[in-house]
């Protein structure tokens, strides 16, 4: 089995940051590439960075310059860093990475979900 959990979620004034970590665990072969979406209310899930096991970095226009994603090759971990935070950012961010599981399938994994919520 393979899990994939988040974590570092929560409220924070606008301006402010956070730092999301999302960790894969279990039978795993190999994790390709690993990333962010996020979903507000009403909205389509949609992308908020990816990057591959090279460091390939693809993010959305809405973040550059003040999201960051990177990962842990070793700890199969992506994080995000999240940074000027302004009251649009709030969603549910969810983590995303593809798997390639010990018993040879590969799949796109994804997490439980984390809020962050930008709100004076």
């Amino acid at each position: 089995q393979v899990q994939v959990v988040e974590s570092g979620g929560g409220l924070v004034q606008p301006g402010g940051s956070l730092r999301l970590s999302c960790a894969a665990s279990g039978s795993i072969r190999g994790v390709y590439v690993m990333g962010w979406y996020r979903q507000a209310p009403g909205k389509q899930r949609e992308l908020v960075a990816t990057i591959t096991s090279g460091g390939r970095i693809n993010s959305a226009d809405s973040v550059k310059g003040r999201f960051t994603i990177s990962r842990d090759n070793a700890k199969n971990t992506v994080y995000l860093q999240m940074n000027s935070l302004k009251p649009n950012d709030t969603a549910v961010y969810y983590c995303r990475a593809d798997i390639t599981s010990t018993s040879g399938s590969y799949y796109s994994y994804w997490g439980q979900g984390t809020q962050v919520t930008v709100s004076s």
